[in-house]
C-alpha cells in the first residue's frame, strides 16, 4: 500500500519502475509500441485522412517511460512508419514533407526529453540511497531478541522524498538492565535529523552506563539544551527546538514491572490478554524546556507491566492523522478491538503493522507527520 501511494502521489521512480515490470523485467516499451501499432491500424482501416501523423505521439510516450536508448529507437520506428505509410501505401493522399518533418522532430525532441528525464531520476535514486544510509545510521537495525525484548518498528517519513525525519527510537542493553527510547523531535528537515541523532548517540551511552533512570534522563536533557545552544550560536533557526520522548527502563529484577520517564510525549499503552490500557504515568516538559522548571528532576514512575503485555509506543504521526472529517485516529480502539478478537495480535509485529495500516487507512495515505509505531515486550522462555 506504501509503494504504491509513493509511486501514484510522490513520483518515486523506483517504485513507478516497479509497476511497470514483470517478473523483474520492465514492459514499459508495450505502451508506446501498441500505441504504434493501433495508430497504424487506425491508418490502414480508416477513412479519415493523416491519421498516420498521430506517429509523432508515440516518441513522447515513450520519453515518458522508457529509457534513452529505447526512446530513440521509438523515434526512428514511428518515422519508418510514417514513411511507409506514406509513400508505399499509398491507398490515401500522401501527408507530405511537413508532417515528415514533425515527426521527425518530434522523435528528437522526444528522446532529448528522456535523456532529461533519465538524468534526474538517477540523482533521485542517488538522493535516496543517501537518505536510506542516513536512516540507518540514526535508526540503527535491532538485532532480533536485542536486550532480551522482542520488539519490531515501524517508521513513515512524512516527506517520502526524503525518507527520514525527526522520529527516533532505539534499545540500549547494559549492566543495569535493558532501556528503550521513543521520541519525535520538533519540527522537520535535516536540523530534526541532527537533533535525533545528537540525542540518540547519548541515550546510547548513558543507559549503558548510567545505574539509575534518573540519570539517564538528566543527561538527555543536558544535551538537549546544549545541541539547542549550539544551534542558536550557529545562527540557525532551530535554536529553539525541543523533543517529546517516552524512557523505559526493564530491570531484570523486576520481571512484573518496568520504570518510565515521560517528556511531553504520548504515554505508552500496554497491551496484553486482558485488552488494552494506557500506563498511569504523567508527562513531565520536552526535552530542552527542562530551564522552564529549573531544579526540577524528570519523575521515574515504576509502573507494573505483566510478563505477557506488550508496550506499543507512537508519535505524532499516529494520534495526530485525521480523516476527511477531520477526526482524529484512535488507534488504541482499534487495537483493543483486534486483541479482544484475537488475542496473539498482542505480539509486537502483529502490533505495528496494525497500527500502521490503521493509520494509513484513517488519513488516505496522507502523513502530515513522521509516523512511528514502536512495541516492545519481554522474551518468554
Amino acid at each position: 500500500m506504501t509503494r504504491f501511494l509513493r509511486a501514484a502521489g510522490h513520483r518515486d521512480p523506483a517504485a513507478r519502475n516497479e509497476l511497470l515490470s514483470v517478473g523483474g523485467h520492465s514492459v514499459a516499451w508495450a505502451v508506446p509500441l501498441l500505441l504504434l501499432i493501433g495508430i497504424a491500424v487506425a491508418d490502414l482501416t480508416s477513412e479519415a485522412a493523416q491519421i498516420i501523423s498521430w506517429t509523432v505521439l508515440v516518441p513522447g510516450v515513450a520519453a515518458a517511460l522508457c529509457g534513452v536508448g529505447a526512446t530513440a529507437a521509438f523515434a526512428v520506428l514511428a518515422l519508418v512508419v510514417f514513411v511507409l505509410a506514406d509513400t508505399t501505401w499509398q491507398y490515401q493522399e500522401q501527408t507530405g514533407l511537413p508532417n515528415l518533418i514533425l515527426v521527425f522532430l518530434g522523435g528528437l525532441i522526444a528522446v532529448l526529453a528522456a535523456a532529461v528525464r533519465v538524468r534526474g531520476e538517477r540523482h533521485a535514486l542517488h538522493m535516496r540511497d543517501i537518505a536510506d544510509t542516513t536512516r540507518r545510521t540514526v535508526l540503527r537495525p535491532l538485532p532480533p531478541g536485542f536486550g532480551g525484548l522482542e520488539h519490531a518498528a515501524v517508521y513513515l517519513a512524512a516527506d517520502t522524498e526524503a525518507r527520514v525525519g525527526g522520529d527516533f527510537y532505539d534499545i540500549q542493553p547494559g549492566p543495569h538492565g535493558t532501556r528503550v527510547l521513543i521520541g519525535d523531535v520538533q519540527g522537520k528537515g535535516l536540523g530534526a535529523v541532527e537533533t535525533a541523532a545528537a540525542l540518540l548517540g547519548t541515550f546510547r551511552e548513558a543507559a549503558h552506563r548510567e545505574p539509575d533512570l534518573a540519570a539517564v534522563a538528566e543527561r538527555l536533557e543536558i544535551r538537549m539544551q546544549r545541541h539547542r545552544a549550539y544551534t542558536a550560536a550557529l545562527g540557525r533557526s532551530d535554536g529553539d527546538r525541543f523533543a517529546t520522548a517516552v524512557l523505559i527502563g526493564f530491570h531484570p529484577d523486576l520481571p512484573e514491572a518496568v520504570d518510565a520517564v515521560v517528556y511531553g510525549h504520548e504515554p505508552p499503552l500496554a497491551i496484553g490478554p486482558g485488552g488494552v490500557r494506557s500506563l498511569p504515568v504523567t508527562g513531565g516538559l520536552p526535552l530542552g524546556l527542562g530551564e522552564l522548571a529549573p531544579g526540577s528532576p524528570a519523575t521515574v514512575w515504576r509502573v507494573a507491566l505483566g510478563a505477557d503485555e506488550t508496550l506499543l509506543m507512537v508519535t505524532d504521526g499516529v494520534t495526530e492523522a485525521r480523516d476527511s472529517a477531520g477526526c482524529f485516529y484512535r488507534h488504541g480502539e482499534d487495537v483493543d478491538r483486534a486483541v479482544r478478537a484475537d488475542p496473539p495480535s498482542a505480539a509486537p509485529r502483529r502490533l505495528v503493522r496494525l497500527v500502521r495500516d490503521g493509520t494509513l487507512r484513517h488519513c488516505r495515505g496522507r502523513l502530515a507527520d513522521d509516523t512511528t509505531v514502536f512495541a516492545v515486550r519481554r522474551l518468554t522462555d
